[in-house]
């Protein structure tokens, strides 16, 4: 799956805790979890990362951000590591 082929979250209004997420950045997954707490003035969202289990700030401006099923997370490919 790419980003391509889901719709895009465009605003931080349209997330909700709870929700299965990935952030996309040149077509490639860079993080990919669980929302679980939301920054609206800036822009920012946290996720509960699926791969490292820790707590991740994501940036709207800076990321693809699509929703995905429960199952695609646990049998999709393994987001890339990236140092923030």
């Amino acid at each position: 799956m790419t980003a391509g082929e889901q719709p895009i979250v465009r605003e931080w209004a349209q997330l909700s805790a709870g929700e299965e997420i990935e952030a996309w950045h040149n077509g490639r997954i860079f993080h990919r979890g669980s929302v679980i707490g939301m920054v609206p003035d800036l822009g920012l969202f946290w996720i509960m990362d699926a791969r490292t289990g820790g707590r991740k700030l994501l940036d709207m401006a800076e990321f693809e951000i699509i929703r995905v099923a429960v199952a695609a997370i646990s049998d999709g490919p393994e987001p890339e590591h990236t140092a923030t």
